[in-house]
């Protein structure tokens, strides 16, 4: 859909989370930022490497999200891997918490984007692939590549 339909604008997107992990569940989530980082996010600066979130004494933390310092920033720019809280409902927290002790699941950020002027977080709920299904996955890519590729020579 067009952004301005959906008022969602990306700013990026994990896509080494897609090639490592299989997402079982998808969840958004606002996140609590100070001043200079929302100003970097709008010039796209982030880099989800390494990113994971983690639930602690009921509170949901991202950790290792990588928001550059605003360029135009002063003393008071902030500092570009800490931790920052997730906005979710209590009991979404206890679910996912649940959720993770017992299956052996990990949370993983897959995107950030705006929606109506605020910073969301599109939490997926991933199990790790193994790597004969990272190869399954490159397979079906390069088929799908080869079949787009013939097709556009034939017609």
């Amino acid at each position: 859909m067009n952004a301005e339909k959906t008022g969602r604008k990306t700013i990026a997107t994990n896509r080494k989370a897609f090639h490592e992990y299989a997402v079982l569940d998808r969840l958004e989530a606002g996140l609590v930022l100070q001043g200079t980082e929302a100003k970097s996010l709008r010039a796209g600066k982030v880099n989800f490497l390494d990113s994971y979130v983690s639930i602690r004494d009921g509170e949901a933390w991202l950790a290792k999200l990588h928001i550059s310092p605003y360029d135009f920033g002063n003393r008071t720019n902030h500092e570009p891997t800490r931790r920052r809280k997730l906005l979710l409902h209590r009991h979404e927290i206890l679910k996912l918490d649940m959720r993770v002790r017992e299956k052996g699941l990990t949370l993983i950020p897959l995107s950030l984007y705006f929606s109506k002027g605020r910073v969301k977080l599109e939490l997926g709920l991933c199990r790790g692939k193994k790597l004969y299904d990272k190869r399954e996955a490159i397979a079906k890519r390069d088929a799908q590549r080869e079949g787009e590729r013939f097709f556009r020579e034939k017609f």
